[in-house]
């Protein structure tokens, strides 16, 4: 079924936090597939070894051998009261926080005292000579040189001069309902649009240029650095797995090179100013075979069609081909780009592990390595961690090569309160805190395999039936993990886990059914470079007013801003976190959000909502220049339950209509925001939170024209 024939309904989507539209095209529906992590730990190697030979267990060969499978089967900008103590601190972003906004309202909602406007939005050109967006006339050439849809990781990069920089952008997947007019397509309209959706995914590098240090940034049409990155362009596959069996296809015989980038969430930048992203949910986008435990592990059942329709004139995307059989194990890594170099040839890095990654973030270790965290973003996945065989140098040449080679681990989490006292409820155990220990487990060490029964290159194409062979905690759906800068310590963002039975509950994962998620707090007991850590749970999310079991690191509940479901995380130049969110309008009946969060002192767990995206928007990609008094975020899938005809949001334009004469209705625009102070009086008729540029306050030509 394609994209253009989907009909969705509450039905479609039984549990989880996604509306039924993002569920279906972001992760193909993965909360109602049967779990893909069926193993029992203490006994999994066990099964693998007496009743699987490795070989039929992981599916090796280039046509791909058939194994025996394992069964598995509040008023918008209105200041919230808060806790009565004022503004949080901050560098120059002291505010108020804003009160929760309801999940029905479409604005863009920040504190008293700030505007917003948009960066960039989908569809505008980053080339001289490429058209405006046309709703009437959407083209994969023309999007091959325009903003790319669904921005997710996010970063702004200032030269040295402050006046220039560059903006990179993930765009993660489409949304065609409230893209195309028509649903009734033919094989020839199937294969136009979805050469369009290729070209409308992948990455976007774009200029900026300001006034001055501290202003607010416009994009460049035409700058040096500016790229598409997508579903067409050319990758180099390094490490340890590269030209190995399980990545060779007809179309790349050396196992080498690939073709496109797939699901790219979210992401990191490294010390030597590259980008990573991670390669999420890259299942969907195949015709999928799952005949062996291998395949089985990223998704549980095959499956003869896609959303996008590719397989249906493009080989590589039915799996079901042997010539292609392995084209799925090409995706699902994390991706390097220059952002320095728009003739650079992007990297997929094998030495870090094939997962549905959500991103990877550096830091540098005591040792001069760089050390990598991951989280593996699926209910019942794990935690990764990364470390380069060699170390930082002064050399940006020989950084670029740096994480294609080193050691993988993966975390296990020991509680230390009695198994009693882990309810299932989230009610804190007898020393009022949830906290332990931990290990990481290697999975490679000096490069090769240390798991019995797989070899290196099996380890990292099939990662994760290699961490079910070791023991490994099964977690909340890890999504980002981020290092503090300030402190070293580790933050990971468990977005939520509704599957998670009572029975399965652990210090680390201590609520039944976990539908808000929860925050914890790593601190590496021997570096980052170690293998020992201790943990504590930060935060378990909710809305404290209807969840007594809540807990912001001991601050007082009643005195926070309800938050669910943490989903990126930041940080700033003080060391705060800061917290975006994907799922609070199905969890909380709020609109998503970026919340601040104080890690030391007299303020520390005090949860404050800095803003809220429009209506079933989800906030991604924060980036946090408190210094310069700037906060910027990545609205991703605006008025996702919408169409064409019946827009649900029209963010960011708040306009009528595209083309009244054709009858197209105003659309939705995922978008790069960014927010600062409001230096002007307010004047009649001007609503506070809407920037200059903002909603209802476009220059002249916008919505259509290139604005810069």
């Amino acid at each position: 079924m394609t994209l253009t024939e989907l009909e969705l309904t509450s039905a479609d989507h039984a549990r989880g936090k996604r509306s039924p539209v993002t569920c279906a095209l972001k992760c193909a529906n993965a909360c109602l597939e049967p779990d893909c992590n069926t193993s029992h730990n203490p006994h999994f190697r066990d099964i693998a070894s007496a009743a699987l030979s490795r070989r039929a267990l992981l599916g090796i060969g280039a046509a791909g051998a058939f194994g025996i499978a394992i069964a598995a089967a509040t008023p918008t900008g209105a200041a919230y009261a808060g806790d009565g103590r004022g503004p949080g601190k901050g560098g120059d972003l002291e505010f108020a926080p804003i009160a929760p906004v309801a999940s029905t309202v479409d604005d863009f909602t920040v504190p008293e005292g700030y505007v917003w406007e948009p960066v960039i939005r989908w569809g505008d050109p980053l080339f001289a000579g490429v058209p405006a967006l046309d709703f009437a006339n959407l083209t994969a050439e023309t999007q091959a040189g325009q903003f790319g849809y669904n921005s997710d990781y996010l970063d702004i990069l200032a030269d040295p001069n402050g006046k220039t920089g560059v903006l990179v952008n993930n765009h993660e997947y489409v949304n065609p309902g409230i893209m195309f007019a028509a649903a009734a397509v033919d094989a020839a309209e199937i294969r136009r649009r979805g050469d369009f959706y290729k070209n409308a995914q992948g990455f976007s590098v774009v200029e900026l240029t300001r006034k001055s240090s501290g202003e607010p940034w416009n994009y460049v049409v035409g700058g040096r650095r500016n790229r598409r990155i997508t579903v067409e362009t050319r990758f180099e596959l390094t490490g340890p797995a590269a030209g190995s069996d399980l990545v060779k296809t007809a179309a790349d015989p050396e196992g080498r090179w690939v073709q496109g980038t797939l699901g790219n969430c979210a992401g990191g930048t490294t010390p030597w100013g590259t980008i990573l992203s991670g390669e999420e949910n890259f299942d969907g986008y195949f015709a999928w075979a799952a005949d062996t435990a291998g395949q089985q592990r990223y998704r549980a059942t095959p499956t003869t069609s896609t959303a996008t329709g590719w397989e249906t004139y493009d080989p590589r995307f039915d799996a079901h081909d042997a010539d292609y059989v392995n084209e799925p194990n090409r995706f699902g890594w994390i991706v390097e780009i220059d952002p320095e170099d728009p003739t650079s040839t992007p990297k997929k890095h094998t030495a870090m592990g094939r997962m549905k990654h959500e991103g990877a973030n550096v830091i540098v270790g005591r040792d001069r390595r760089a050390v990598a965290y991951m989280g593996d973003d699926q209910a019942n996945d794990y935690l990764y961690k990364f470390v380069s065989k060699d170390r930082v140098s002064g050399s940006r040449k020989k950084n670029l090569s740096l994480l294609s080679e080193g050691d993988l681990y993966v975390a296990k989490f020991s509680g230390n309160s009695p198994a009693g006292e882990i309810t299932g409820t989230g009610a804190l155990p007898a020393d009022g805190k949830f906290d332990g220990s931990g290990a990481w487990i290697p999975l490679t060490a000096n490069g090769v395999s240390v798991v019995p029964g797989f070899t290196t290159e099996e380890v990292l194409v099939f990662t994760r039936l290699a961490a079910d062979a070791v023991g490994a905690t099964k977690m909340d759906r890890p999504e980002d993990v981020e290092p503090n800068p300030k402190t070293g310590k580790v933050y990971l963002a468990l977005t939520n886990n509704s599957g998670r039975a009572a029975t399965a509950v652990d210090e680390a994962n201590p609520v039944t059914g976990n539908r808000y998620g929860h925050v914890i707090e790593i601190t590496e007991t021997a570096g980052q470079s170690g293998t020992t850590f201790g943990w504590s749970i930060l935060l378990l999310c909710g809305d404290p007013a209807t969840n007594a079991n809540t807990y912001f690191a001991g601050y007082p509940k009643e005195l926070v801003s309800p938050i669910s479901c943490p989903d990126n995380v930041a940080f700033d130049s003080e060391g705060n976190l800061w917290i975006s969110t994907d799922g609070a309008p199905s969890t909380i009946g709020r609109n998503d959000g970026l919340f601040k969060v104080p890690l030391e002192g007299r303020e520390r767990g005090r949860v404050q909502q800095f803003l809220a995206v429009p209506r079933e928007a989800e906030t991604c990609g924060p980036v946090i220049h408190d210094r310069e008094g700037l906060v910027f975020v990545a609205v991703q899938h605006p008025g996702e339950n919408g169409s064409v005809a019946a827009p649900r949001s029209y963010f960011p334009d708040y306009a009528t209509a595209h083309d009244p004469a054709a009858g197209i209705a105003a659309a939705p625009r995922p978008s790069v925001v960014q927010v600062y102070r409001d230096e002007e009086p307010v004047k009649p008729g001007r609503p506070r939170g809407r920037g200059r540029r903002g909603h209802g306050h476009g220059p002249k030509g916008f919505p259509g024209e290139p604005r810069w």
